[in-house]
């Protein structure tokens, strides 16, 4: 046996991971393994697919767009192939974010890839490159600014060893501004001028901000500007490290130039180069209107971030479990109360898990998580809290969970109590709508049993769960020197009846 065979058999969870990310220009795979804790990349392999191209007048994702996406997730699959669930992480960016028919996309991929996709928000981007490229650079002191621009937006994070400190995602990509500024391969000087411009622009919102936190060191991330420092380089502009003089020299070149078809004369890929003036002026932009002097490029991105992400679940140090801590306190949340619940909940969730078909861990996890935050709302007002809680996970920034998981999270906060609504589930297809459905029943009925706060242990209750019933019994007597919990119990029976599902409370 190898010394890493000896090593891999001394870590628990899986040892080979992958990440998948799908941007709006290239998708990304990188499979590695997991040796002592650290990260050993086995491969790597990525593809133009320009997902955000194929983006119609509507925000659609046109059906050529999909089949090249589709083509290249099937290439990818075939190394998945065996890997556990929890060893892969496969997310969606900013072309996905648009897309109006993104869910619909998404299952057809997820049958392809065999493993499930998420989509993340703008500065759930922007952390998980930030823990890619720190991974990868010297573990130096002060503070770092790192740039990622990728096909539909770009990502401008502050940061200091392995912690950002400032995320920002901003709606502008080499993807979009291709389109916008660059559209027939001719690059003039108005052309370029107006995109540097636009890219100032967008950057009003966050320069000061960003000036005022200030930062030692300035890195840039993934393709474009790879190219960018490559194209310096080969110039002899500089030693590939990426200067404001360079950029202005290679400014006046490019205009020079006037075709995209000629940049191959710079060294710039074929595949590269309809999109590289138009990451270079966001690139121009940024150097302006934030004042940089001096970049330097890092490997790392937002694949080597995911795959550093499940690592960190693996050894216990899940992000997310800190996101949900910190709306805990930042909400003044009653934490013991929550952890009553929480315990209630998933006593129920084991007697139903396999029989409603609720056996992951994902499910697990939103369930426990709406349990503790089941009365966030409660910070805004106490009428109608269920909704503002549901609102405040929705639309919140939270580290390390994807739109779909904070749509579940919401779900269930949003209907813990009250009236069983269809509006609950409202846009959801048919299997997600069932799955929330029934964690909601058990969230339900976990809060309905802590009703009275006296932080008394649950009865060593028993659920008989059917497709659209749930049959509840208590020890002998419980129930009698409880009329309350009764009352509730009854109150939820005709809730749930109204929504086409029995609940049975012990021959009550």
């Amino acid at each position: 046996m190898t010394a890493d065979s000896n090593a891999e058999n001394e870590v628990t969870g899986p040892q080979t991971l992958a990440a998948i990310d799908m941007g709006s220009n290239s998708f990304h795979m990188v499979v590695a393994r997991l040796v002592h804790g650290e990260i050993r990349t086995l491969e790597k392999m990525g593809e133009k697919v320009q997902l955000g191209a194929g983006l119609d007048q509507y925000n659609r994702l046109t059906e050529e767009a999909q089949q090249r996406a589709l083509e290249c997730l099937s290439r990818f699959a075939q190394r998945l192939r065996g890997m556990p669930a929890d060893a892969v992480q496969v997310v969606g960016t900013n072309a996905l974010r648009v897309a109006r028919n993104a869910h619909q996309f998404i299952n057809r991929a997820e049958e392809v890839l065999g493993c499930p996709i998420e989509i993340i928000a703008g500065r759930e981007e922007a952390r998980l490159i930030y823990l890619g490229v720190s991974h990868t650079l010297s573990d130096d002191i002060g503070r770092r600014l790192v740039i990622d621009i990728g096909g539909g937006s770009t990502e401008f994070i502050i940061g200091q060893r392995f912690e950002p400190l400032h995320l920002e995602s901003l709606h502008m990509g080499c993807v979009s501004f291709r389109h916008r500024y660059f559209p027939d391969g001719r690059i003039t000087r108005k052309q370029m001028d107006r995109a540097v411009t636009h890219a100032e622009q967008e950057l009003l919102n966050i320069r000061q901000h960003y000036r005022s936190a200030g930062w030692q060191s300035v890195v840039g991330s993934s393709g474009t500007i790879k190219a960018i420092a490559s194209v310096l380089g080969s110039l002899k502009l500089t030693d590939g490290t990426i200067t404001r003089p360079a950029m202005q020299e290679l400014r006046r070149r490019l205009v020079d130039m006037g075709k995209t078809e000629k940049l191959g004369e710079l060294g710039v890929r074929a595949d590269r180069q309809n999109i590289f003036p138009a990451g270079f002026a966001i690139l121009m932009g940024a150097f302006q209107s934030l004042g940089i002097e001096k970049m330097e490029f890092a490997d790392g991105a937002l694949r080597e971030g995911l795959l550093y992400d499940i690592v960190g679940r693996i050894q216990h140090e899940d992000v997310r479990e800190r996101t949900i801590g910190a709306l805990q306190e930042r909400y003044h949340v009653d934490q013991e109360h929550g952890a009553a619940v929480e315990a209630v909940a998933v006593a129920a969730w084991e007697q139903v898990a396999d029989a409603w078909k609720l056996r992951t861990a994902a499910d697990e996890e939103v369930l426990r998580w709406a349990c503790r935050l089941h009365e966030i709302g409660l910070t805004i007002s106490h009428s109608q809290y269920h909704k503002h809680g549901a609102y405040l996970l929705r639309y919140s920034d939270l580290p390390g969970f994807s739109q779909q998981f904070q749509r579940d999270l919401a779900t269930l906060v949003r209907g813990h109590r009250r009236k069983f609504a269809p509006v609950i589930f409202e846009g959801l297809d048919p299997e997600d709508a069932t799955r929330l459905r029934r964690l909601c029943i058990l969230v339900r009925l976990a809060v309905l049993l802590q009703h009275p706060r006296d932080m008394e242990a649950p009865p060593a209750f028993r659920l008989e769960p059917g497709d659209n019933k749930l049959t509840v019994s208590f020890p002998d007597g419980w129930l009698d020197d409880r009329p309350l919990t009764l009352a509730d119990l009854k109150n939820e029976r005709d809730y749930l009846a109204k929504q086409d599902f029995t609940l049975d409370i012990g021959g009550r």
